[in-house]
């Protein structure tokens, strides 16, 4: 099973069977990135341990740098990332830097994280609604939340890549396991109805 964690085509099979609706994965599109960034802001309230250097760096006005959980997790993340795939794990490198270093500069803000936290709220609310509303299925997260929260931007990211030509021959074999997936969850679902009945 630990192989799995880092096969790419698997992981995002197991996620685009929970993202086939358009409406839906247009709401992800938007809103995973934002919940990504609004957590990056409310974190960096967290207490660091001694042992991280005390680093702070201001860029500009609207870009900072702080040695912190922050700044760790996503290390962490792109690292999986690049360990999934390594080209588009790379790509994926300015977009979670300009999203922490943003969210760092927020932060410092008067109401800053009172503000994300809003907003963050306001993300998971039309994350459900795409769920219930346009996909009519659960969330990912309701069944492999570590997978769905640590894969969802990536998610995201590839398949803006994938609509730009990026990895074709993943792309066609993701999307063919996607409807494998769907195809086993209508029939689970329709032999639960007539179970019912």
């Amino acid at each position: 099973m630990v192989s799995k964690l880092f096969d790419v085509e698997h992981q995002l099979v197991f996620y685009g069977a929970y993202h086939s609706n358009k409406v839906n994965v247009a709401i992800h599109m938007v809103f995973v990135p934002t919940i990504l960034w609004t957590s990056f802001v409310i974190c960096q309230t967290l207490p660091v341990p001694e042992i991280f250097p005390k680093i702070h760096y201001t860029i500009n006005n609207f870009m900072a740098f702080d040695f912190n959980w922050p700044f760790v997790v996503a290390v962490l993340y792109n690292l999986y990332y690049m360990i999934l795939d390594p080209v588009g794990g790379l790509l994926y490198v300015p977009e979670m830097a300009l999203s922490l270093l943003t969210a760092t500069s927020f932060a410092y803000r008067q109401d800053g994280v009172k503000q994300a936290a809003i907003l963050h709220a306001l993300s998971w609310i039309m994350q459900f609604l795409g769920h219930g509303v346009a996909e009519k299925r659960a969330p990912a997260l309701l069944d492999n939340l570590l997978g769905a929260l640590v894969l969802a931007p990536f998610f995201v990211h590839l398949e803006i890549l994938f609509k730009l030509g990026y990895a074709p021959g993943l792309n066609k074999r993701v999307n063919n396991g996607i409807g494998v997936e769907i195809a086993k969850f209508r029939r689970a679902e329709a032999e639960k109805r007539r179970k019912a009945e």
